[in-house]
């Protein structure tokens, strides 16, 4: 008796949680024996010894990595938020951006004034953000800085008077 195949969801419903799509829950892969010992890490590294229980793939012992683990063909290389990530330096970047498929990645080289243009022209265009690091408005960057100088200002003046 033959089962009936699920049809999978669609991925025209954007965003899509990577976590949806998913067929189950991938193991946290350990290094042989590291639970054994301080001195071996955990990270993974295959075991080759020629009695290696875990190599044989004997019942008690951890999991290795195979290809039956690996995640659906439509999510992989996506964020998990499910959306395809975007890395944008300019503000001109932002008009080849599709808000239904793509999410942005602010460039960390990009400075709080260009930061700013960005963060609004992407609200308002509607595309996602996935460093929305909190900047404050320009008039806001441009006050503070006037009272910083004032400041600088205003303490030249006492050490003068102090001499």
């Amino acid at each position: 008796m033959k089962t009936k195949k699920k049809p999978e969801p669609s991925t025209e419903e954007r965003p899509l949680k990577k976590n949806q799509l998913s067929k189950h829950k991938k193991p946290k892969f350990k290094r042989q024996e590291s639970w054994r010992y301080k001195r071996v890490k955990q990270n993974w590294r295959k075991p080759r010894g020629i009695d290696s229980k875990m190599r044989k793939k004997v019942k008690g012992w951890p999991p290795s990595p195979e290809a039956g683990y690996r995640g659906p063909k439509k999510m992989r290389g996506l964020h998990p938020s499910g959306y395809i990530e975007a890395q944008v330096q300019t503000v001109e970047d932002l008009n080849g951006i599709d808000s239904t498929k793509q999410a942005i990645r602010i460039a960390r080289t990009v400075g709080s004034k260009k930061r700013v243009e960005i963060l609004a022209l992407a609200e308002e265009r509607g595309i996602h953000v996935l460093n929305p690091r909190i900047v404050r408005e320009l008039e806001e960057f441009e006050e503070e800085m006037e009272e910083e100088e004032e400041m600088e200002e205003g303490e030249e003046i006492e050490k003068e008077e102090t001499k």
